[in-house]
């Protein structure tokens, strides 16, 4: 049984985490293996959309600052090799057509990224660019699982979507703490935690969930409370983003394993 932890010891413990959880959101395959893998492996594209944007604002402000190079190194690299990995497994046509389209997005969104140091004068700029790149990554999410053509398949991308939710709030919420659009990013973070709750209800209900999946999702619900809490901490500023960007790192790596296992049901 999961059993709940002062919030000092949860707060240190977090602290360790993330560092794993920085690794553990890198597969080792090195091509799609079917569609449940291709959902799986496009709906992580979207989610690092939102998660190289977030570890941009990070280093930028100072907020975990090493951890957040090494996100968005690793996101990169990742980002990088699914690329290529979904464009080659794309059938020709509307598909292809996406992940080209991603490709020439992707490329633009990199040169914010590494062009130069994170500034503010630049972050409204990351921020479209993210959503270029998302749009283009959930579009091409949602064309494999209409080729997969089974109700398990919608579950791999609601699953896998909720990852991104993860990220999305802790960008917005970074970005309103660097005052980057303070009122539009507030307002982002309210639409993904209105969507991110019911999205649970679905995954935890679904007739396919086994009783592995139930049990990371009860893991979810935990990880869920503290990053909503500190979402909504924001009485020291500093502290509040240091624990949103830990706290969502946490909620992917157990989102990301959920998703896994959905897509392993799949097959």
């Amino acid at each position: 049984m999961f059993r709940m932890k002062t919030p000092i010891t949860y707060l240190l413990q977090r602290r360790v985490f993330c560092s794993f959880a920085l690794a553990a959101v890198v597969p080792v395959h090195a091509q799609v293996a079917g569609l449940g893998d291709a959902i799986n492996k496009a709906g992580r594209q979207r989610m690092l959309s939102q998660r190289m944007a977030k570890a941009w604002f990070g280093m930028g402000q100072g907020i975990q600052a090493e951890s957040a190079r090494r996100v968005l190194d690793q996101s990169m690299a990742l980002f990088d090799r699914q690329q290529v990995e979904l464009k080659t497994f794309a059938p020709a046509g509307e598909t292809r057509d996406t992940y080209v389209l991603l490709e020439s997005a992707w490329s633009d969104y990199k040169s914010l990224l590494v062009g130069a140091l994170p500034s503010q004068d630049k972050a409204k700029a990351v921020l479209d660019q993210a959503g270029k790149v998302l749009a283009l990554a959930h579009k091409g999410t949602g064309l494999f699982e209409q080729q997969a053509g089974k109700p398990g398949a919608k579950l791999v991308n609601v699953a896998g979507r909720q990852r991104m939710l993860s990220q999305r709030m802790a960008q917005f919420y970074l970005a309103s703490n660097w005052k980057v659009d303070s009122v539009a990013s507030l307002q982002e973070i309210n639409k993904a935690r209105e969507e991110f709750v019911p999205a649970l209800e679905l995954l935890r209900n679904a007739s396919e969930a086994t009783a592995e999946i139930r049990q990371e999702l009860a893991l979810a619900d935990h990880q869920w409370l503290f990053f909503d809490n500190a979402l909504k901490a924001r009485v020291n500023g500093a502290k509040a983003a240091n624990d949103v960007f830990v706290s969502s790192e946490n909620l992917l790596q157990v989102m990301d394993r959920v998703t896994g296992m959905y897509a392993r049901v799949l097959g």
